[in-house]
């Protein structure tokens, strides 16, 4: 097949001269260089005017079907031209002339081809008559649905909406059945492919076949192992939602849908807070009302910002669709608690280092303040512990002037918190707030504060003491801990309370090694002694087990 032949084979051998420019444009389709063929693809019309419809058909449309392996850029422009091909080859009744280059475009590995194709097939599909759809067009489809590529495959899911409505009762169960395998490919990107035509394909469908054949489908789907299937399972329920009688949606729509909305993989609660307007006009006020509100009012809360983003975006939305009887009542008492829960609070504070790039430290600072000081006193103990858990973060983005003028007493007040949770978070909090700022901070801003705990009137928060000297000992290092907190430890051996003075024994055998070795055997070891002769069993077994691991002999009692 050389190109000069073809050239000279067109343009005659009566060396019809109008015929050269064409010659050349088509010897351009094959040149080296990448713009000249595609600028020869982009006056296909031209070149087909000029050849007349028959030769157009009979070497043109051969000639480009030979001449698929080219440029992706090359090929899209050629897969969109032929979608306008209709009259250049004599008009719908030759119209499947264009089928076979189309075909082969349908096939290729470029994604963006393939949809340029089906574009165009799903185009000219509408101009062929009920007979010539059943003799070429539907054995086109069939043959790339059962194709050895899922390119070819995925393509096929896009085709079969568009002839099921023109073709019999035989040939539309076949497509039925064409689509029903493609659903349960072993390949994902066809299985996504067919659940992206899903929600099309049932509205062509006769009613009971909606029933029978798509919401199996829907619900395999929805449930496939492929997050990137089951998001678009959730598109098409829009349009499942919308074919079906009101009474056989809770049956059959909703349980897949409630299913969806909490869904483990984010980007499919994501897809439900998009569509979620949708969802509800397609479902109606009753089951909105009952099923769809709670869901709302999860994603609103999800875990996920995004998801909550989306479902934020909802709101005016979703509100204004709501029914009138119980639009104000739904409102106030599950919407708007949400929108002003603390986790979406929360999620802004563990994304500070991101929303600080936007707005800047010190007006976020100020805006935050409040909801911070909100959080730490929230009822919720887990609240308060999630904001625990985000001060060190906070502590690095605002600086510890503003920590100390702002923060530092929220600290300090988590220590004598009632949940036992939060004390021993807010005891690590100071440790990593102390590797944060260092030292010296320590000795002046935490240290004092924690040691002045000591002598509180509830025994609790003395035993805080105690775990935060634990805590803070080895961040603080050496001299603080035998200048500043051991007298402190040692005073409180003789504390009233025995579960504070076997805390103290603990405490003496974990802050020892921090300890100058001098004030070990000075200090520690004759308090330890004295402990071990205490009238509480506790006390005297941790004494002696800090004594045994300090390696501090000990003095035998009788």
């Amino acid at each position: 097949r050389q190109v000069t032949a073809t050239v000279s084979k067109m343009a005659g051998a009566d060396g019809d001269d109008s015929l050269y420019p064409i010659a050349v444009l088509i010897d351009e389709l094959r040149n080296e260089d990448v713009q000249l063929r595609l600028n020869s693809i982009k006056k296909l019309s031209t070149i087909a005017l000029a050849l007349g419809v028959e030769r157009t058909r009979t070497e043109l449309l051969p000639f480009l079907t030979d001449t698929i392996y080219d440029e992706d850029e090359v090929l899209l422009a050629l897969a969109e031209q032929l979608g306008n091909f209709t009259m250049l080859v004599g008009g719908p009744e030759y119209i499947h002339c264009l089928l076979p280059p189309l075909e082969s475009l349908a096939t290729v590995e470029e994604t963006v081809v393939r949809d340029k194709a089906v574009e165009s097939l799903r185009k000219i599909s509408q101009e062929h008559s009920p007979v010539d759809l059943e003799v070429h067009f539907e054995p086109l489809v069939k043959r790339l649905a059962s194709g050895d590529w899922f390119t070819s495959r995925t393509s096929a899911c896009g085709l079969f909406s568009v002839c099921y409505p023109r073709v019999s009762s035989t040939v539309k169960a076949e497509i039925r059945q064409h689509f029903r395998t493609l659903c349960s490919d072993d390949t994902p990107m066809v299985r996504r492919a067919a659940a992206s035509k899903l929600g099309e394909f049932a509205k062509v469908l006769e009613l009971d076949y909606v029933k029978s054949d798509i919401i199996s489908l829907f619900t395999a789907l929805a449930s496939d192992e492929q997050d990137s299937v089951r998001l678009l399972a959730v598109e098409a329920c829009v349009s499942i939602a919308t074919l079906l009688p009101q009474e056989d949606l809770e049956t059959l729509v909703m349980p897949t849908l409630r299913q969806a909305a909490e869904d483990k993989s984010w980007r499919v609660r994501y897809m439900v807070a998009d569509k979620f307007s949708e969802l509800q006009k397609a479902v109606g006020p009753e089951i909105t009302k009952n099923d769809l509100v709670p869901a709302f009012q999860n994603l609103l809360k999800d875990c996920e910002a995004e998801v909550r983003a989306a479902a934020a975006n909802k709101v005016k939305e979703f509100c204004e669709n709501l029914p009138e009887d119980s639009r104000e009542q739904i409102i106030m008492t599950h919407i708007l608690p949400c929108v002003k829960c603390p986790e979406v609070r929360l999620n802004i504070i563990s994304n500070l280092d991101c929303v600080n790039e936007v707005i800047g430290i010190r007006q976020l600072s100020q805006s935050l303040l409040p909801a911070i000081v909100e959080l730490a006193e929230d009822a919720k103990w887990r609240v308060r512990l999630a904001i625990i858990e985000y001060m060190p973060l906070l502590a690095g983005q605002l600086g510890v002037e503003f920590f100390d003028e702002k923060l530092n007493t929220l600290c300090m007040a988590w220590l004598i918190d009632h949940v036992y949770a939060i004390r021993e978070a807010a005891t690590c909090n100071l440790m990593k707030l102390v590797k944060k700022f260092g030292h010296e901070w320590a000795q002046n801003t935490i240290v004092p504060k924690v040691l002045g705990m000591a002598n509180d009137p509830n025994y609790l928060h003395r035993m805080t003491t105690l775990f935060c000297i634990n805590a803070l000992s080895e961040a603080c290092g050496q001299e603080i801990t035998t200048k500043q907190m051991l007298p402190v430890v040692l005073k409180m051996a003789n504390d009233q309370v025995a579960n504070v003075r076997f805390n103290v024994a603990k405490s003496l055998q974990k802050i020892g090694p921090v300890l100058e070795s001098l004030a070990l055997q000075t200090e520690v070891k004759p308090v330890l002694e004295k402990l071990t002769t205490d009238t509480d069993m506790d006390v005297k077994y941790f004494a002696q087990e800090a004594l045994n691991v300090l390696a501090l002999s000990p003095t035998q009692h009788g």
